[in-house]
């Protein structure tokens, strides 16, 4: 155990407790899992999406709802596999080696409250640029028949299964070994604010240790945190998606523009916060967040996984957009991600070199902190104008999939023949119609839209309370001036 100058009473933080305390991130842990894995079994190719047995709930039956979605013969031990977790350890590993041995540029986090700075290692665009043209010579070879498209299609529940295995280990692993921090230590290791509170709880969900760093034999030293928020799980995102384009293709003998759509747009988004990688070192989860089960959970489960969601229904149910949705959708995109980069840009010049001709003539509130909150240019729209952009993006992801929802017919059912609006055949002969499932399918589809609001308004909170701490009265003084969170003229 640490010594006691490093642990503190069963209490709240000083600050207070987040996501309502040990019962609230009791809660959180036990229900996220259970939603990823309803949502993967709901929105299924068996039957449809969601389930026929779920638009007549008075009827419902486990029995027969464990029949419409594909549950495995083994029950709950079939949820996983031997083979598809030493995959997912292998592409963390692949992943590892190209950390290690391309070359990366190096830069120093802030200010740490020891006084002390970590170095950080950043390669993430070059290593997982390696792993995507992998992926495109295998598919220039090989086409959507190649195997590792058809492997992740056929073993996702258990590759999902793999990924919450180690996010639920990594976040026990940094808990225990969190408790050898020892004041005035070399390495700069401290323990986070928010996640030291004795609860063992909901300190294992917040995160007991603000940088966990361990050494890997031949990859060497790894800053587990930064490591995790830009690497396995959103290229997992990308690669997840991929192999739903492919999936779609091997069902149909087509591509919808839909489907390409919304894997290039959130490939750019992925491959952006590679580019800018030395970015993340200014956000919350950097600079105050412990590493534990939100983060773990979050970046191997919860990103790849989710985020996915509409990519994996349209493997199923083809969408094809008009010119005017197509062009519509691109419009809203465009508009979001220019508001996203070009206000972070505008914020990281600043703090950067404020001399800089481009950033010069911003004008800002000089805190006693010694700290420039800037009070004109984006920063002066809204104080955090960068998540608006952050959510604008969400709506594309989701708009393509339309009014949602679907049935799977078995062969000879005779309605693509009839002509039926909506209705497509698979090469295999069933057909795939909305039917009464129309419009059903929304809370799944658009989930990530309502998930992404609420995630960002939860951190617009944390935000405003941790610099209302640090700032003091100036921080009241900015927010007369800077008046509105998020969306100007109503939040």
């Amino acid at each position: 155990m640490a010594p006691k100058s490093q642990q503190s009473a069963s209490k709240a933080p000083p600050h207070g407790y987040h996501f309502g305390g040990p019962i609230g991130t009791f809660g959180i842990t036990v229900i996220l899992p259970v939603l990823v894995y309803f949502f993967a079994f709901s929105c299924n190719d068996v039957t449809g999406c969601p389930a026929p047995s779920l638009l007549d709930p008075r009827n419902l039956s486990l029995e027969q709802f464990k029949q419409e979605v594909g549950w495995p013969e083994e029950g709950i031990l079939g949820l996983g596999s031997v083979n598809a977790t030493l995959a997912v350890l292998g592409y963390y590993l692949l992943n590892g080696l190209l950390y290690r041995f391309l070359p990366a540029i190096e830069a120093e986090g802030v200010i740490l409250a020891s006084g002390g700075r970590l170095k950080y290692r950043f390669n993430s665009l070059s290593s997982n640029l390696v792993i995507i043209s992998i992926c495109l010579a295998g598919t220039l070879a090989q086409g959507a028949e190649w195997p590792v498209w058809v492997y992740i299609a056929d073993n996702y529940i258990p590759i999902l299964t793999a990924n919450m295995l180690i996010a639920f280990g990594l976040a026990t692993f940094v808990y225990v070994r969190s408790f050898s921090v020892k004041p005035g230590n070399k390495e700069n290791r401290e323990l986070a604010e928010g996640g030291a509170s004795g609860n063992i709880i909901y300190d294992w969900f917040i995160g007991r240790e603000l940088n966990p760093r361990v050494v890997v034999p031949i990859i060497g030293e790894i800053d587990i945190k930064q490591w995790m928020e830009v690497r396995p799980g959103l290229l997992g995102w990308s690669v997840l998606n991929f192999a739903f384009v492919a999936k779609q293709y091997r069902t149909f003998g087509f591509v919808s523009n839909s489907i390409v759509f919304i894997s290039a747009i959130q490939l750019l988004y992925v491959v952006d916060c590679w580019y800018n990688e030395p970015a993340i070192l200014t956000t919350i989860d950097i600079t105050t967040d412990g590493f534990g089960f939100m983060l773990s959970f979050g970046d191997l489960v919860w990103v790849p996984f989710i985020y996915s969601t509409q990519t994996r229904y349209l493997s199923t149910y083809p969408v094809h957009l008009n010119a005017v949705e197509f062009s519509s959708i691109a419009v809203v995109i465009s508009l979001a991600f220019y508001i996203f980069r070009a206000s972070n840009s505008q914020k990281n010049m600043f703090r950067t070199n404020p001399n800089d001709p481009r950033v010069a003539h911003l004008k800002y509130l000089e805190t006693k902190a010694g700290t420039r909150l800037i009070t004109s240019g984006w920063w002066g729209i809204a104080r955090h104008i960068n998540y608006l952009g952050d959510w604008l993006q969400a709506w594309p992801y989701s708009l393509p999939t339309g009014v949602a929802g679907y049935q799977i017919l078995s062969a000879g059912t005779g309605l693509v023949d009839a002509g039926v609006e909506g209705a497509f055949k698979t090469l295999d002969g069933r057909e795939v119609v909305q039917g009464a499932a129309r419009g059903f399918a929304i809370p799944i589809t658009y989930f990530y839209v309502l998930y992404f609001a609420i995630l960002l308004i939860h951190r617009d909170r944390r935000d405003d309370e941790k610099c209302s701490r640090k700032y003091g009265d100036d921080w009241e003084k900015y927010k007369k001036i800077v008046r509105w969170r998020i969306l100007p003229g109503v939040y």
